[in-house]
């Protein structure tokens, strides 16, 4: 058995203000599973993507998560829970005025091959995307796979 406490969990760079790897610290092999934080306006995701093998469940603990998908938006509140298929696309974003705190489960652990899609200014259009961690790994950067323009920063 084993055994954490999210809170001492370091946090993860990225677009979420709070993400804690609680299944990497578990040691799990067949799912991953992450403690989320949200402020306004804030997602769990770098943008609209889709994972080649993993399906995914989100848990809101409190406030609200408004997803993007292919069938349309729907918005997940306070104990509620959400699922999405291998390959199936989507990207949250707390829409409220208060933090939103959520568990992530996935499984497998390992998702395969993601698509993620962010709009590029200078191509006009969405576009595929690469993350990139830059400035001595202080920082991720999200960069449009036809033109090489930055998207998007995390630090």
């Amino acid at each position: 058995m084993d055994h954490v406490a999210i809170d001492e969990l370091d946090d993860w760079m990225g677009p979420a203000d709070v993400k804690r790897p609680i299944g990497q610290a578990l040691d799990t092999d067949h799912m991953g599973l992450r403690y989320y934080e949200l402020a306004p306006g804030e997602s769990t995701a770098f943008g609209y993507h889709a994972h080649e093998n993993q399906e995914e469940v989100f848990y809101v603990l409190a406030g609200a998560l408004a997803f993007e998908t292919e069938e349309g938006e729907v918005t997940v509140g306070a104990g509620e829970a959400v699922h999405f298929a291998p390959g199936e696309f989507q990207r949250s974003l707390n829409p409220g005025e208060d933090r939103t705190r959520l568990l992530a489960i996935g499984a497998p652990a390992d998702p395969g091959k993601l698509t993620l899609l962010r709009d590029c200014r200078d191509c006009g259009e969405r576009t595929g995307q690469t993350v990139e961690a830059v400035d001595d790994g202080a920082a991720l950067v999200t960069l449009c796979e036809d033109c090489g323009g930055e998207t998007g920063r995390f630090e």
